[in-house]
């Protein structure tokens, strides 16, 4: 099975990469069993709505994490609690809109997903590590034993990510990170056969600050005073990794990070 998945998707210009970089990564890996991506920074950096969760359905997209932000716009509540393909942190009490984990499928296959969010530098929020270690046996009862599960740990710190992938080396098949914007050059096979990344990085502009210009990101740095963000639209990038998994067991036989430049002006 191979998998790709992309970062956040910031913005307008995100979204504007994401349309145009699809075909070009489908005809140069031979077309992907899923696509997953991370959406909750979407709109305009903070959020989802039904419009662009259809629209990226449109794209061919088979399932949408997030994090922290999902919760900025409460008319995609309705969303979260209607469609299996959208997922929020598992990690957040259960009264909370929308699901943490499911399974996916397309074409007689089948993917399972988890979505956490960690607690180093993030609002409070229960342990990463014990809800994983519930989920995953509730996936693999459902889906049995060799099903592939992808883990987007949405997470500040490196070594809380690091942690999690050590945690759950062997029984899942990825743990991807997101929630920095910034992408790390650490992807690699776990010995147990877990494909690990700290960080998928940003679909989006990356001229600027983590996805804003500087001239709009710079004064909280320099005043401290809030300041309104302005999207990026310079150096638009992909930004994920690709997974491969053996059909045998469900872990991983290859990652490859992906970070690609993508002209949206054309």
């Amino acid at each position: 099975m191979r998998v790709l998945f992309s970062g956040d998707v910031a913005w307008a210009t995100g979204r504007s990469v994401l349309a145009k970089a699809l075909p070009i990564l489908k005809q140069e890996y031979g077309g992907f069993d899923f696509i997953v991506i991370n959406c909750e920074n979407a709109a305009h950096g903070k959020g989802m709505t039904r419009k662009i969760f259809d629209a990226f359905i449109s794209l061919g997209i088979d399932a949408m994490t997030s994090g922290n932000h999902i919760w900025d716009k409460p008319d995609f509540f309705n969303v979260l609690d209607e469609d299996n393909r959208v997922f929020r942190p598992a990690n957040y009490h259960a009264s909370c809109p929308g699901q943490g984990h499911g399974i996916v499928e397309r074409k007689g296959k089948r993917l399972g997903i988890l979505n956490l969010q960690g607690q180093v530098f993030m609002p409070p929020i229960d342990s990463p590590f014990m809800c994983a270690d519930s989920l995953i046996d509730e996936l693999k009862a459902k889906g049995g034993e060799n099903l592939p599960i992808l883990v987007d740990f949405h997470a500040e710190a490196t070594s809380e990510k690091q942690a999690l992938g050590y945690y759950l080396d062997g029984r899942v098949s990825a743990v991807l990170g997101t929630h920095t914007h910034v992408q790390t050059a650490d992807e690699r096979i776990f010995p147990g056969g877990t494909a690990f990344m700290c960080d998928a990085g940003m679909t989006g502009g990356h001229g600027g600050l983590i996805g804003v210009t500087y001239e709009s990101g710079m004064p909280r740095f320099l005043t401290g005073l809030p300041a309104k963000f302005e999207p990026s639209v310079s150096w638009p990038m992909f930004n994920g990794a690709v997974i491969e998994t053996d059909d045998a067991t469900g872990l991983a036989v290859k990652i490859k990070r992906v970070n690609m430049p993508v002209n949206i002006e054309t």
